[in-house]
């Protein structure tokens, strides 16, 4: 299983550093589509994903029409408020694509309209403008991680002095 994160013109370094390690830890790819509010070198970004973001498995796209060269027949969900339904309600397949906006305004409204039935959302009570990116990727993630039963995952952990018997 190898799940994709697709941002769309992030904004803020230290959510995209907190993807990435988000990322890192679930064996998801992360592809940036640009252009970036910030430089990858930052050391904001690096920060956010602490000592992971060299060994991250990241692709940067000029824009969106090349990332949807290079990524022929790629199943994209679209994570937006404006979706028409729950993330709960999708079925994700292993090795999908999920698509979040920028930070200051989501995925272009054009997109979206393109992608109705791959579009969705995560749930808030009406007037919450938005989760943050960094924190809405984690929801949708872990999701698909777990409806593919956390495919080669560590499913228990480990004390260090001590056995759960």
């Amino acid at each position: 299983m190898a799940l994709n994160v697709v941002l769309y013109e992030p904004e803020i370094p230290a959510n995209t550093g907190n993807i990435g390690r988000t990322c890192m830890a679930t064996g998801t790819r992360l592809h940036l589509i640009e252009p970036l509010g910030f430089r990858l070198g930052e050391k904001e970004l690096r920060r956010a994903g602490m000592d992971y973001w060299d060994q991250l498995d990241v692709t940067r796209y000029a824009d969106y029409e090349e990332f949807l060269e290079k990524n022929p027949g790629a199943k994209i969900y679209m994570a937006t408020t404006k979706g028409p339904r729950a993330y709960t309600e999708v079925h994700f397949e292993p090795d999908c694509y999920l698509m979040f906006g920028k930070e200051s305004a989501g995925i272009p409204e054009e997109i979206l309209h393109d992608n109705k039935e791959t579009s969705m959302r995560i749930p808030m009570l009406p007037g919450t403008r938005s989760l943050n990116l960094s924190n809405s990727v984690a929801i949708v993630v872990y999701e698909a991680l777990r409806q593919n039963e956390f495919s080669n995952m560590e499913l228990t952990g480990h004390l260090r002095n001590y056995d759960w018997d």
